[in-house]
């Protein structure tokens, strides 16, 4: 089964996230819900994505919710496209290496003697 994961931004900051299923399951079956908040204070920052259980239910969702209005804030939903993964790069490799008795790390220039 493909999940299809929605932006829902604009909402009051006080929602909750069964308040936020609620709205949304009227037009499919909510999967995962993840309101945003600040990593400190956890206070809602006003958005979430959530994921519903088929695509046909969140685009009726993002048709029937995107630019109305609620306790007088606009909603802004959207469905999130999946980035592709990253590829992993792998490690640079040290082309020098360190003497027995030196620490790892930049070798040492050879020092002018003092004359």
């Amino acid at each position: 089964m493909v999940m299809t994961k929605i932006f829902v931004g604009g909402f009051p900051l006080d929602i909750t996230e069964l308040e936020l299923v609620q709205m949304l399951s009227w037009h499919g079956t909510v999967s995962t819900i993840k309101i945003v908040r600040d990593k400190k204070t956890r206070i809602c920052k006003g958005y979430a994505f959530v994921e519903m259980t088929d695509r046909a239910g969140a685009e009726n969702a993002v048709l029937a919710l995107n630019g109305t209005m609620l306790l007088g804030r606009e909603l802004t939903l959207n469905i999130t496209e999946e980035a592709p993964a990253k590829p992993v790069m792998a490690p640079r490799k040290s082309y020098t290496k360190p003497a027995v008795n030196e620490p790892a790390g930049r070798p040492k220039r050879p020092r002018r003697p003092i004359s």
